[in-house]
Parts: structure tokens; sequence; C-alpha cells
């Protein structure tokens, strides 16, 4: 039997995964609400920075149903929802 394929995750240059770890830490030091676009999620993680762990590699984002923990690296994009 064959195993199934997973897809992998895109690589990003290093410009790129710079851009998003300042993104992220803007938004927690003004603990602002943001939604993120994740690698292999459907729908996008939406919330407010709570912690940022290093040594796990993990960003917690605390939303409406519970805290998510999303690692760092499939974090596609960070952006500010529209409606306020």
């Amino acid at each position: 039997m064959a195993k199934a394929k997973i897809p992998k995750r895109p690589t990003r240059d290093e410009f790129v995964l710079e851009e998003i770890g300042n993104q992220l830490s803007e938004a927690f030091h003004e603990q602002s609400i943001i939604v993120l676009s994740v690698w292999g999620k459907e729908e996008p993680v939406k919330g407010q920075i709570v912690k940022m762990d290093s040594r796990t590699g993990t960003v917690h984002v605390e939303a409406s149903e519970g805290i998510n923990k999303v690692p760092f690296m499939d974090i596609m994009s960070v952006n500010y929802p529209r409606e306020y």
C-alpha cells in the first residue's frame, strides 16, 4: 500500500520570515487583533497574540474559542481584520 503524499510546506526566504517575525512582534507589543494565514488550515486564525514562545517556535493566539498555538514556520501571512 502506497503512503499518502503530504504536500510540503512552501519554502520562504529569510527576508519573508524576518518580515513575518517583525509583524508578529509589532502586533504583540501593540496588543493588536490579527488574522494569520496558516499553512495546512482552511480557516485563518484570528485573535490577539498573548505569547511568543521562542523555545517551541510557537505563537499563542487568544481567540474567542480559546488559545491556538501556531508554529511560526506554518504562518504564511499576517493581516489585520477589516471590520472594526
